[in-house]
């Protein structure tokens, strides 16, 4: 009943995007705690032959760095030892976001700081929403949900210019 062997290679390549898929994760959400306040918006990893390699973007990436590159050392060694990388495989590189106002993730991390200093709501998110569009967006939605002023959690929603919601160019084009 078909080729031997083929089940098991489809199975263990189901199992290495399953694996690889969750060491993105991981990854992202324990870069995303250690860089919060250095303004981290992402990961990419590449695998190569010598060792693995991981880019690191953020708006301050000389704060990543720290004095002399020290900063970037300790999250080589992190890395390696939270992981099980052997010593010298795992490479970090850093790369500044350039646009900042069209980095989602950025725009993030300084909404959660205007909210976290007790900037009012609707203030923090029309500043968020009014930066973004001066950047160069088309379009922008900004939604908050949770206690915002009184007991009962609600979700409030701020949208300026264009923005697409629904389809396949939904998926493909928002950030």
């Amino acid at each position: 009943s078909g080729i031997p062997g083929i089940s098991t290679m489809l199975q263990s390549a189901k199992k290495r995007v399953v694996s690889d898929g969750l060491f993105y994760a991981e990854l992202n959400k324990f870069l995303s705690s250690e860089l919060a306040e250095e303004s981290y918006a992402g990961v990419e990893i590449k695998q190569t032959p010598t060792a693995t390699e991981i880019t690191i973007h953020a708006t301050r990436v000389r704060d990543v760095h720290g004095e002399n590159g020290r900063r970037l050392r300790e999250l080589t060694t992190l890395i390696e030892k939270r992981f099980g990388f052997k010593k010298g495989g795992v490479i970090l590189y850093t790369h500044k976001v350039l646009e900042k106002g069209l980095c989602a993730a950025a725009q993030c991390e300084s909404l959660r700081y205007k909210l976290e200093m007790g900037l009012p709501v609707r203030r923090a998110c029309f500043g968020i929403l009014r930066y973004v569009m001066e950047s160069g967006a088309r379009g922008c939605e900004v939604i908050v949900s949770g206690k915002l002023r009184a007991q009962r959690a609600k979700a409030q929603k701020f949208r300026d210019g264009y923005l697409l919601r629904t389809g396949q160019a939904a998926e493909d084009y928002l950030d």
